[in-house]
């Protein structure tokens, strides 16, 4: 094949030396616009699995790179006047001009033209070219040419950076971070030679602006950047070698996706690579690895598939189907890396105590977990989880390992709950005229026995055209009353669990069938009216609601505040306001639904003016000493809808009114959502509101082992983890998750102890827990 890389970066470079090593037939160039052995920049890094990676495919340059990279393990984090280490890292460094010069003269010696000095405006320059690589990075020149083909989505990011080096020499890679009068600074530090270190500066852009850094020159802000940093340099100076960028040479991070990565122009195939095609952040440092592996996966498709021009449109569609699934999976980590870092001078450098905020940094982008962290550097974990659980009052002697996270206790007022894990409120539709029954007895008390910390009930309807079904759970009659305190006080005589009772009315969404009859499908007959906040039906077929006057709001109101002194006649420890999932109080706040002109539209403030009118109401007839929480839909997934901002300034003014926990959900408010799903996908939501609202938090969500929990919980994204499904097909998954970590310190009860030892002992035959 003839074979033209437009661009010798790595990706470039590295995809002409393994075609060339897989057929030397092949003519290949490597177009570049530098002059040959010059590059700018500084240090790139990758990781060990990346350099095992490329010695798997070409030896000789893998070991040319041995030589020249520095290998670290340790990341060393400066906060608040404190140095924290932790190890097991395993990161490469090396210079940019170094790792291109290998590549480089590994071209030479296999044959490859090396053409430099030339700056390619078009693919077309080469119609001779069976297939041409557009490497020609983040400003693709290619790529703009087709961008009605690639159709790339690129997004520019909010904070600002500037790329420098100094000669100091650092033995980690080091995180620093210092407050000015205007905000935070971070500095992403790495050795990658014997003389030199990559020194990137990052703040956001208020901050940026603030220090009138817009208007400063290259020589400016060094010399400021050296002040802000100088404890750390020790007197050493901090180099550019971006002088051909005009201005200050402070960027914006690009984030760049395309949804096509090929084509054809009528003579050659063209395909994107590297940052052409797609960027990750250097929060997790993985460009230069994107870039590597994308020529090692088209090498690997060409010698599976044949490497002749003629196989060239099948290998270029199975390469972007199948490179694309990991390129979105080191996208979506850089993403979460690249926003913690965005946000951590609002959200976590003045929250987070020094301990936390390390543990914080190091699971940023959620690739390492707790458990992971145990495997990198289970000394530092074993003292970090020792200091947690110091913070929750629970002090471990020295000759005692800790808690895990997950099995912390937790206090909201007087309540202490034994451990972080919640059985969320889930509908069981299975009560007769709102009386929760023998069902329920068994359903509550199996899962308390089974070692959740605390049991919410599924939305206790507070009337009978409250309901969303004929089978809802009620609290408005005297026999829900004693129904309830018969559940309470077994689980409380038979566990150390609490239960929390959650009230709700389910407005729009109510009069409707059973869930396995028809979710969300209306009664055919014996429905009851219903109210919302503005008269509009949840489904085309559903009933249209009737907006509620101010005389039903007070009834309502009424209804709430009855409910709640029948909840403290039954004992509950802690009680829930369902402010969520399109029901009576969620169709007031959320825009979608509230439609109305009167005092209770218009504004937040406006749409949370009743749900507030009746927590308050609620409040001040629930004992003092018993916490209150509140379930919002943190995201409506619909246009017009609420955001997570406006989930913040809900959760304030929920919290001004006196909740104690925020019980972060999202959507089931317009049926047309479109919620982006993933594992922990809604804890953002809790994380956001704990840390920038100063109010505790409940995450939940796709949370489904122990190691979500611990990661959650150690990080302080959340206070407690509600769990769902899981607790559907497990009544006893809290018990479960500590054997599958070999945690002991929870107690089993006592009836069941004689199955605890063969459980874990079966465990260990079948798979070797995480962590050990």
């Amino acid at each position: 094949m003839r074979i033209v890389c437009i661009g010798g970066g790595p990706a470039g470079l590295y995809f002409a030396i393994l075609m060339k090593k897989l057929n030397p037939a092949h003519q290949i160039t490597v177009v570049e616009r530098n002059k040959p052995y010059d590059t700018f920049g500084w240090g790139v890094v990758f990781s060990d699995a990346t350099m095992d990676n490329m010695r798997e495919w070409d030896p000789v340059t893998a070991d040319a790179i041995q030589v020249a990279f520095n290998h670290w393990d340790d990341i060393e984090l400066h906060f608040k006047g404190r140095t924290i280490r932790s190890g097991g890292h395993g990161f490469v460094g090396i210079g940019r001009k170094k790792m291109l010069n290998i590549l480089q003269d590994r071209c030479v010696e296999l044959g490859v033209e090396l053409v430099f000095e030339k700056d390619v405006d078009s693919d077309l320059e080469y119609p001779d070219a069976d297939l041409i690589i557009a490497s020609d990075g983040i400003n693709s020149k290619i790529r703009s040419r087709y961008e009605d083909v690639f159709k790339p989505d690129i997004v520019g990011r909010p904070n600002r950076y500037i790329w420098l080096g100094t000669n100091k020499l650092f033995d980690a890679f080091n995180f620093i971070f210092e407050k000015t009068e205007h905000g935070w600074f971070q500095a992403h530090i790495y050795k990658f030679d014997d003389t030199t270190t990559t020194f990137i500066v990052e703040c956001p852009e208020h901050v940026w602006l603030a220090h009138g850094l817009d208007k400063a020159d290259q020589a400016q802000s060094i010399e400021f950047c050296e002040k802000l940093f100088e404890k750390h340099l020790d007197g050493f100076p901090l180099m550019t070698n971006a002088r051909h960028l005009r201005g200050s040479a402070w960027l914006n991070f690009q984030r760049v996706k395309c949804e096509q990565w090929h084509h054809y122009n009528g003579n050659s195939h063209v395909v994107l690579m590297g940052d052409a095609v797609h960027t990750a952040h250097f929060a997790i440092g993985s460009g230069t690895k994107l870039a590597l592996e994308d020529a090692i996966d088209l090498t690997r498709l060409f010698k599976e598939e044949g490497d002749t021009r003629e196989n060239i449109p099948a290998v270029l569609s199975r390469y972007q189907e199948v490179r694309g699934i990991d390129v979105l999976r080191l996208q979506n980590a850089a993403w979460n890396a690249m926003e913690w870092f965005e946000v951590c001078d609002a959200r976590y450098c003045d929250t987070l105590e020094p301990e936390q905020f390390m543990y914080s940094m190091l699971t940023r982008s959620q690739r390492i977990s707790h458990e992971n962290l145990r495997l990198r550097d289970a000394k530092w974990l074993e003292g970090y989880e020792r200091w947690l659980a110091e913070k929750a009052g629970v002090p471990v002697p020295a000759d005692k390992a800790p808690p895990p996270p997950m099995f912390t206790p937790f206090k909201l007022r007087g309540l202490t709950l034994p451990n972080r894990t919640i059985m969320s409120p889930m509908a069981m539709y299975s009560a007769e005229d709102g009386v929760a029954g023998d069902f329920h007895l068994v359903h509550f008390g199996s899962r308390a026995l089974g070692g959740t910390g605390l049991l919410y009930t599924e939305m206790a309807c507070v009337s009978a055209d409250a309901r969303i079904t004929p089978g809802c759970a009620g609290m408005y009659k005297p026999e829900h009353v004693t129904a309830w305190k018969r559940i309470v006080d077994f689980v409380h005589a038979n566990s150390g669990a609490k239960m929390g009772i959650q009230l709700g009315h389910a407005g729009r969404k109510g009069a409707t069938k059973v869930a396995w009859e028809g979710i969300d499908q209306p009664l055919e007959s014996g429905a009851w009216e219903l109210i919302s906040a503005s008269p509009l039906p949840y489904l085309p077929n559903s009933q249209v609601p009737r907006e509620a006057t101010r005389a039903d709001m007070e009834r309502v109101k009424a209804d709430f505040v009855r409910s709640t002194q029948m909840a403290v006649e039954a004992g509950f420890d802690i009680l829930e306001f369902h402010c969520a999932h399109g029901y009576l109080m969620s169709s007031f706040l959320s825009p979608l639904t509230n439609q109305r002109s009167d005092e209770y539209g218009g504004s937040i403030e406006n749409r949370a003016r009743y749900p507030l009118e009746v927590f308050r109401a609620m409040r001040e007839v629930w004992p003092a000493d018993k916490p209150m929480s509140v379930r919002l839909s943190c995201h409506d997934w619909f246009p017009g809808g609420n955001t997570a901002d406006d989930a913040v300034a809900i959760a304030r003014l929920f919290k001004e009114a006196g909740a104690d926990i925020i019980d972060c959900s999202s959507g089931q408010v317009w049926k047309g959502e479109k919620p982006v799903f993933g594992r922990m996908f809604q804890t953002p939501f809790a994380d956001r509101i704990r840390n920038e609202v100063g109010i505790p938090t409940i995450a939940v969500g796709a949370i489904f082992e122990a190691d979500h929990v611990n990661s959650i919980i150690g990080a302080g994204r959340a206070d407690l983890c509600a769990v769902a499904r899981p607790h559907l097909a497990d009544p006893a998954w809290t018990l479960h998750e500590a054997a599958k970590i070999e945690y002991k310190g929870i107690a089993w009860p006592k009836q069941y102890l004689s199955g605890r030892g063969q459980y874990e002992a079966n465990l260990k035959r079948s798979y070797t827990a995480p962590g050990k």
